[in-house]
């Protein structure tokens, strides 16, 4: 049952493969858990009750209510699919309620944050330090995800029309604008690249010509920018928090920042929104004809 529903979304939903990989341990975890506290193998007998002493062990282990929602969200998935499939009748979370689960506050860089992580990077021109600024250029002008990044290909470049070509969730496809300064370093980068004897397909490589890896962009991340900032978290995901944030506040509309960030609706946007509070507020008492800044009486 696992397996034909991991095709099912491996092949027809085309989700990525770190998607996969989280449906494959979620559906793993709760299997070992239905055969060893109730000697129960065939997942499409479960009930709700089950389901809920699973919640309960989760709960137990102090994992965060935001992941056992992930997880539980994995299971329903699973048992629409066995409905679709005919393989049961019932899905036992059709009326299950998600945790209650506080959203923490994910506070983005500053302009001047960025600016110093790029300056502690050494002003020297070789191949790893002209990558390393090309990295962070990358992540903050485009605002690009981690997995986005380490998988684009020197012929997603356009030049011409100063874009690149992103591969997104479920292999969506997008183009994203380039800036002048980065086509700058990115040429010079490319330069340097070509006279390793080993051209690598993918923009981004190793001195062995190899592919970079996750493990490497969110260490070089968190280290250039703990040099520059005291904000708790310091990871690819914040440079793409900051420049969805830093656009909102410079007046962007909201539309266009969510086809920038290859979010399929705006309900993923709108998270960004709340650190432009301030701005808005702002804006508002500029310019409303009731404020007391535009009010002579």
């Amino acid at each position: 049952m696992i397996d034909s529903f991991l095709d099912y979304i491996t092949l027809e939903k085309k989700y990525s493969p770190n998607t996969i990989f989280a449906y494959n341990n979620d559906l793993i975890s709760f299997r070992d858990f239905c055969v060893k506290e109730y000697q129960l193998e065939n997942l499409s007998e479960v009930e709700y009750p089950i389901i809920r002493s699973w919640i309960v062990s989760l709960v137990d282990l102090n994992i965060s209510n935001r992941s056992i929602n992930r997880k539980v969200s994995s299971l329903n998935s699973f048992y629409k699919f066995l409905q679709k499939t005919h393989q049961t009748e019932i899905n036992p979370l059709a009326k299950h309620k998600a945790l209650k689960s506080v959203n923490k506050l994910q506070v983005p860089f500053t302009s001047k944050e960025i600016d110093a992580a790029i300056n502690t990077i050494s002003e020297k021109n070789d191949f790893i330090t002209l990558r390393n600024k090309l990295i962070v250029e990358l992540l903050y002008s485009t605002g690009i995800r981690k997995t986005e990044l380490i998988n684009i290909k020197e012929n997603d470049i356009d030049f011409y029309n100063k874009t690149i070509k992103i591969f997104g969730k479920r292999n969506k496809e997008r183009f994203v604008p380039l800036l002048d300064s980065v086509i700058i370093i990115l040429k010079q980068y490319q330069e340097l690249k070509c006279e390793y004897p080993k051209i690598a397909t993918y923009l981004l490589i190793t001195e062995k010509g190899n592919k970079i890896s996750k493990t490497l962009v969110y260490g070089f991340i968190n280290s250039y920018f703990s040099k520059v900032s005291t904000k708790v978290k310091k990871s690819p995901h914040i440079l793409r928090h900051s420049f969805a944030t830093h656009l909102l506040n410079e007046g962007a509309n909201l539309n266009s920042v969510k086809e920038l960030l290859g979010h399929s609706s705006l309900a993923s946007t709108q998270v960004y929104t709340h650190n432009s509070l301030e701005v808005i507020k702002k804006v508002y008492n500029q310019a409303h004809p009731r404020s007391l800044k535009n009010n002579n009486l």
